[in-house]
């Protein structure tokens, strides 16, 4: 059967909670793959819960439903302070960007605790600008942006990536809202190691399975690509 939509390949699933440094509990979900230890983590970082996102926004929602079984990934998912979806309310109220750093740092002591491998941060909108912002305090691989809008990390925040050893991939729709592919060309150029990549008629929010499966393969191009091509059927092969 074809692998779209929302369908969910099989995986161990399993409610989690994260505790933030100043207390709050946030509501999150762990996938991994069903047979087998996982190879590399996503930490999954959801666009801006006050203009509807939350951990079930669709690509993060399909990594989390479909990438376990195909790439042997581990995908963390998990509601940011103040934001709901149908796995709970997190606790706290939305601050900006700003004790969201409290979150992200949350997430990653999950991934320490439970031992999972080669943690990435990708980010979606609004993730985005917490992956640039905070990722490079934590021991992660690097960074996927999907959708950077460069709204809230500043020039000096993304220039200090050209200072890391870690991997910085973005990929840019052609048709984005915000920031498309020249401009984010010209706002990455301070890393000259970072990917830009631009995807033809892409738009800012993803949508239609075309632009999920191309999101999909980048994250795994650059996490394990030796998982790819990505099987397009279910069983795979």
């Amino acid at each position: 059967m074809e692998i779209r939509g929302p369908r969910a390949l099989p995986a161990r699933r399993e409610d989690i909670e994260l505790r933030t440094g100043d207390g709050l509990r946030l509501v999150g979900e762990l996938a991994l793959p069903a047979d087998a230890d996982p190879v590399a983590t996503l930490v999954t970082l959801h666009p801006l819960p006050t203009a509807g996102g939350f951990m079930d926004s669709h690509i993060l929602r399909k990594a989390a439903a479909r990438l376990p079984a195909l790439a042997d990934l581990a995908v963390l998912r998990f509601n940011t302070r103040g934001t709901s979806s149908p796995r709970g309310t997190s606790d706290g109220e939305f601050d900006g960007g700003g004790a969201e750093r409290l979150d992200v740092a949350a997430a990653m002591d999950l991934v320490r605790e439970r031992g999972l491998p080669r943690p990435w941060l990708v980010g979606w909108s609004f993730g985005t600008e917490l992956a640039l912002k905070y990722g490079r305090e934590h021991d992660i691989e690097g960074v996927i942006l999907l959708s950077p809008p460069l709204h809230r990390a500043t020039p000096e925040e993304v220039a200090a990536w050209a200072h890391d050893h870690r991997h910085v991939v973005v990929l840019v729709p052609e048709l984005d809202d915000y920031l498309r592919p020249p401009e984010a060309a010209a706002r990455f150029a301070a890393i000259p190691d970072a990917k830009v990549i631009a995807v033809a008629g892409g738009r800012h929010l993803w949508v239609g399975e075309s632009q999920t499966r191309r999101v999909l393969d980048e994250i795994v191009a650059a996490v394990n690509p030796a998982a790819l091509p990505l099987a397009r059927e279910w069983p795979a092969g």
